[in-house]
């Protein structure tokens, strides 16, 4: 009898390295982020999204990407304007994902954030990015529903869902995973090509700030960024023994393995899951641009340390917000006090 969390673990590996077959096997465009966009899913606590659910997701991400190109015009003439609106937007998706507890408020994020930055660099550059969000959903469910068939687990299905914060920290949490990203999304649009990479990464420290407290935010936020980067170093350097689709497939695999028995709660660590889920993140975000750059005979582990540098700063920011928040919250509630004492 296979335990509920190694068949969670079992599922995220077999499921991503299907995504990996399937993106690099029919050579997707910008196939990490399809592998990526199918680890969100793989990730997702319970059973797999339902036919109608996914569908009514599909149409809610179709609407968003539909205003992040509306958002391009706005952006390019009124940037002020532009930089205010995808805060406020940002700020409802945010929201949203806490009090549903929707554990996809990040694929939300990315979609919105990428399309409005890809389109001030090049329209051409939003289809791509459109289609292979698009791709990498189908993908995931896809890979997610084969691997639930393979490993069902009829406890997820009935587990009791948490309830979820009040309005009030619903919208403090909201208002700090915003402050993450809107820096990052500013940057990006001064140089779409360089901070591409960053936007993804920012949208999972958003969401990962709005877990942690003060106390661990700088081992959490900085640490699962570092242990990433050392994820991706070992995957390219069991690649660089054999280069070939079948060893990527089963390094991705090996690496969701070690990754996911932490994040499931397999072998116990006194880091939580979702330090372990974005250091899994965090490891594609940096092995897709490399494996390109590879091909491209461009210098990888340059381009790679500069990327590692840029989101160890992203991290160190998002660190620094959420300090500086709560300090400003801590210092507000007692001035409060004290008023009202």
């Amino acid at each position: 009898m296979i335990a509920p969390g190694d068949k969670a673990v079992l599922r995220l590996a077999i499921g991503l390295g299907l995504a990996v077959l399937v993106a690099y096997g029919f050579a997707l465009q910008m196939p990490h982020v399809v592998c990526l966009m199918a680890t969100m899913l793989l990730c997702k606590p319970g059973p797999p999204i339902p036919p109608v659910k996914a569908v009514a997701m599909a149409l809610l991400l179709a609407g968003l990407l539909i205003t992040g190109v509306l958002m391009v015009p706005l952006l390019e003439n009124y940037a002020l304007a532009g930089v205010l609106l995808t805060g406020a937007i940002l700020y409802a998706l945010f929201f949203f994902g806490i009090r549903t507890g929707n554990p996809l408020t990040m694929l939300l994020v990315v979609a919105f954030t990428l399309i409005p930055v890809a389109g001030v660099a090049e329209q051409a550059l939003v289809t791509i990015i459109s289609v292979t969000i698009a791709v990498g959903i189908a993908v995931g469910s896809l890979v997610s529903g084969f691997s639930h068939a393979f490993f069902p687990d009829a406890l997820a299905a009935k587990a009791a869902k948490a309830s979820p914060p009040g309005r009030e920290t619903a919208s403090w949490i909201a208002l700090r995973g915003t402050l993450v990203v809107m820096p990052v999304f500013v940057l990006a649009l001064t140089d779409p090509s360089f901070y591409l990479a960053a936007i993804m990464k920012a949208a999972a420290l958003g969401q990962q700030a709005g877990s942690t407290d003060t106390r661990s935010a700088g081992r959490e936020l900085v640490g699962s960024t570092l242990m990433g980067a050392a994820m991706a170093l070992a995957v390219w350097l069991g690649l660089s023994l054999w280069p070939s689709l079948w060893m990527l497939m089963l390094w991705m695999m090996a690496a969701a393995l070690w990754a996911g028995a932490r994040l499931f709660r397999v072998r116990r660590t006194r880091l939580p899951p979702v330090f372990w889920s974005d250091a899994l993140v965090t490891m594609l975000i940096l092995l897709g641009p490399a494996i390109e750059d590879s091909a491209g005979s461009t210098g990888v582990l340059a381009a790679s340390a500069v990327r590692v540098c840029l989101f160890v700063g992203v991290a160190l920011y998002a660190w620094a917000t959420v300090w500086l928040l709560e300090r400003w919250r801590a210092s507000r509630s007692e001035a409060l006090f004290f008023h009202n004492g």
